[in-house]
């Protein structure tokens, strides 16, 4: 357990229910849960048939959970008794029209793999100003095809530098430069009317300094002096930091931040973001109540930041630990009785096979996949698809009921995170490659179609991670022939191998990057800002001019999408490995019913014939769904270079 133990009074209306003596859990699952839903009821009034059943069907899990990993503090019971009151309050204020919808996805638990489904992703001020004006993009996010819109960090924060909202002052409060949370439940509203759900970050490895826990855990106040990890002297952090890594090394060495008293605070992110200790079962029970809260707004995705830092452990990496699994599941427990359509999305930037272990439908339905995103830039830039090839074959399944987040960028940097004895199988050293792959897309190689910046490069360590708008990434920016191409082709590869794909608003019409955010003091020192550029409405008003590089990105990317939406091939995860002897070219395959559809890329800078052998294993008529036109694989069939077939085959008996 981190830090001291601690023991944090729960409120006394709580407390008073309790005879002395028995606030530890019970090894008897059921006389616990039929006492606490007791106290619960004597307190709020009788569940309703549907709580009672929901209770009935997910505490017995929460029971365990919160066994395993409070069962030996001595407030335990309480504090899960506090924590099924939260839910019986929630549901208590839970909208109809949420019900309906918590209802309608009971009965359709799929809905987010159909091949319907398209993200969007923006920070509000930057796309539109304010959560009021962006409801006035809604009619170009139905015709795009969205069906889920990830509003970045809207909540409050400090001033200045607050790591693009990621330090958060309040989960009840928006940044009042965006609005109120009235505003946004307004824009939910109209936004699930469209068929589009919300998405919001959930930030719940940490808060900011500023945030109101935060200032009573630092002065002491009973309740909050164990919410944080707090530590009189170096002796407790140095031993930490003898197994955590530095994430932000230009911001402050190791693991901890020295407070203005002399003492020492967790922050594994920015100096001004303080990890919450979840050893502390009232931060369990505080957090549930933020979750619920948004839930009861109208969000129906919570995308939970940096999963794999939330629990720590002396001795160790405090990097995915058991116990961070667990915390997962005890939220999707609470979720699944007040909020049951509320999903939870992993953001966890970890080894490959870490990243796999987050996912489930008792843990996070859906997930970021960083592998295959950094993995498609390092096919472009080595123009050989070999490592991607060899990550969807081995790293693309997922356990039913979930589905992978493709994306091309996000507003975070790139890294290179493909798992060194994958690349050693393929003769590449993992280390020599990723310098390689930096030095590449900041400009640095000869030959390079790149303009990208560098985030947190540690000359210590030669680390580095990569920013820049998709198209400065891919050559747009520089005038490179294939930079078009490229944009198309990237987003071709998320939008069919599997999931959902995820677009970052503004590269469907190919912003460029925006080196402006340098004479900005609070964006200054974060290149990422770099790729984080405003709407750009110049790019928006020439999408339907196929004169114009902004409309022919935006045409050739919503012929794309309208494809995808017509062809149930692409529902789903399940994808096949089809292997082309040409390193240049990646290969796989969607099955359906009865055809599947052949997805061949050609990364390389020359064009490339796939002969009819390596076709042999389908019937000769094929039909090519992105230009709409008949093939015959008996012949062949050539790939220009950065180009993208979606084929509708059929396999051979």
């Amino acid at each position: 357990m981190p830090g001291a133990p601690g023991r944090t009074p729960l409120p006394a209306r709580t407390r008073a229910l309790y005879p002395v003596g028995v606030s530890t859990l019970s090894a008897d699952t059921a006389a616990d849960q039929s006492e606490i839903r007791a106290l619960v009821e004597a307190e709020q009034g009788p569940f309703d048939a549907v709580l009672a059943a929901r209770y009935a069907a997910h505490f017995p899990t929460l029971h365990g959970l919160f066994s395993r990993l409070y069962g030996e503090r001595d407030d335990a019971r309480e504090a899960l008794a506090a924590v099924i009151g939260l839910v019986a309050a929630s549901w208590a204020e839970r909208p109809a029209e949420l019900r309906a919808q918590d209802e309608a996805r009971g009965a359709d638990p799929a809905w987010f793999e159909s091949e319907r489904m398209l993200g969007g992703v923006c920070y509000v001020d930057r796309y539109a100003g304010s959560l009021t004006a962006l409801r006035e993009h809604i009619g170009y996010f139905r015709e795009l095809g969205l069906t889920y819109l990830h509003l970045m960090p809207l909540f409050a924060a400090p001033e200045g530098n607050n790591d693009g909202g990621y330090a958060v002052s309040s989960y009840r409060e928006v940044d009042p430069a965006l609005g109120t949370m009235e505003d946004l439940r307004e824009l939910a509203a109209e936004l699930r009317a469209a068929g589009i759900s919300l998405v919001v970050d959930f930030i719940f490895n940490h808060t900011s300094n500023e945030h109101e826990w935060a200032r009573k855990a630092v002065a002491g106040e009973p309740g909050y002096d164990d919410f944080y990890l707090i530590h009189e002297d170096r002796t407790m952090p140095d031993a930490y930091e003898r197994t955590t890594r530095e994430i932000f090394p230009d911001d402050h060495p190791g693991s901890f931040v020295q407070l203005e008293d002399g003492r020492w605070i967790w922050s594994t992110f920015y100096h001004f973001q303080w990890d919450l200790n979840y050893a502390n079962p009232a931060v369990f029970r505080a957090m549930a109540g933020e979750m619920l809260f948004l839930a009861n707004q109208g969000v129906e995705v919570l995308r939970m930041d940096a999963v794999a830092f939330i629990w720590k452990r002396l001795g160790t990496a405090c990097e995915s630990l058991p116990e961070a699994h667990l915390l997962l599941q005890a939220f999707n427990a609470v979720l699944r009785m007040a909020a049951p359509s509320l999903l939870f999305k992993s953001e966890a930037i970890v080894h490959p096979d870490e990243v796999i272990e987050y996912i489930s439908p008792g843990e996070c339905q859906i997930s970021y996949n960083p592998l295959q995103m950094a993995l498609t830039w390092e096919a472009m830039a080595t123009r050989d698809a070999s490592l991607l090839s060899q990550a969807l074959e081995r790293r693309h399944e997922l356990p039913a009921g979930t589905a992978w987040v493709n994306y091309v960028r996000s507003h975070d940097d790139i890294g290179w995170t493909f798992a060194d004895e994958d690349a050693a199988e393929l003769g590449i050293d993992g280390y020599s490659h990723r310098r390689f792959l930096n030095d590449f897309y900041v400009g640095r190689t000869a030959g390079t179609f790149s303009r990208g910046a560098a985030f947190q490069e540690n000359p210590r360590t030669g680390d580095a991670r990569i920013a820049g708008t998709t198209a400065s990434l891919a050559g747009v920016e520089a005038g490179d022939a294939g930079g078009e191409d490229r944009v198309v082709l990237a987003h071709a590869i998320a939008m069919s191998t599997g999931g959902m794909p995820l677009i970052y608003l503004g590269d469907e019409v190919g912003q460029l990057n925006d080196y402006y955010f340098r004479d900005r003091p609070a964006e200054a020192d974060d290149s990422r800002w770099v790729h984080r550029p405003h709407r750009p409405a110049e790019a928006y008003a020439v999408r339907e001019d196929p004169r114009t590089f902004s409309g022919r990105i935006h045409g050739r990317l919503t012929r794309l999408l309208e494809v995808r939406r017509a062809t149930a091939e692409f529902a789903g995860n399940t994808l096949l490995p089809f292997h082309v002897p040409e390193p240049a070219v990646l290969g796989y395959q969607r099955p359906g019913e009865e055809t599947t559809v052949l997805v061949l890329v050609n990364v390389g800078d020359r064009e490339v014939t796939v002969t009819s052998t390596t076709l042999s294993g389908f019937a000769p008529e094929a039909r090519e769904l992105i230009e709409d036109r008949e093939l015959d694989l008996s012949r062949g069939l050539r790939l220009p270079p950065h180009s993208t077939r979606w084929i509708r085959v059929t396999p051979k008996a």
